[in-house]
C-alpha cells in the first residue's frame, strides 16, 4: 500500500470520527503506520488546523464545508506544517486528487484554493 492509500485511509478515518462521533481508536484498528501518524496528528491539532482553513476561506464559514473536504484539508495542511518528508507540492496535489476522486466538482478547487494560500503564506513567511 502506498502513501497514497494511507492518506486516503486517515482521511476516511477522520470523516467517519466526524460524522459518526464514534471512538477513534476503534476506526484506526488496522490502519498503516503512516496512516496512523496522520489521524493522530490530525487529531491532536485540529484546532489550529481549523483556524487555518478558516481564516483562508475567501466569503466561506468552516462551519459550511463538507465534514469530508476540511479532513482532507487537515490531512494535506498537518503534512505541510510537520511532516518534513513531504513536500508541500506532494501534499497539495495528493489532497486536490482525494477531492476530485470523493467529492462535489467543486470540492478541488477549493481544498487547492484553501492550500495554495497558506502554503504561499508559509513561502512569505521564510
Amino acid at each position: 500500500m502506498g502513501r497514497s492509500d494511507e492518506r486516503r485511509d486517515a482521511v476516511f478515518a477522520l470523516y467517519q470520527h466526524e460524522v459518526t462521533d464514534r471512538d477513534l481508536d476503534a476506526l484506526v484498528g488496522g490502519l498503516a503506520p503512516f496512516s496512523l501518524e496522520l489521524v493522530n496528528g490530525v487529531d491532536s491539532a485540529r484546532p489550529a488546523l481549523d483556524e487555518l482553513i478558516a481564516a483562508n476561506l475567501q466569503g466561506w464559514d468552516i462551519g459550511r464545508i463538507a465534514p469530508l473536504e476540511k479532513n482532507i484539508m487537515r490531512v494535506a495542511l498537518f503534512e505541510m506544517r510537520e511532516l518534513d518528508d513531504v513536500p508541500v507540492e506532494v501534499a497539495i496535489d495528493e489532497a486536490v486528487e482525494l477531492a476530485g476522486r470523493y467529492c462535489g466538482s467543486q470540492a478541488p478547487g477549493l481544498v487547492n484554493g484553501v492550500l495554495g494560500a497558506i502554503a504561499g503564506q508559509k513561502e512569505a513567511s521564510k
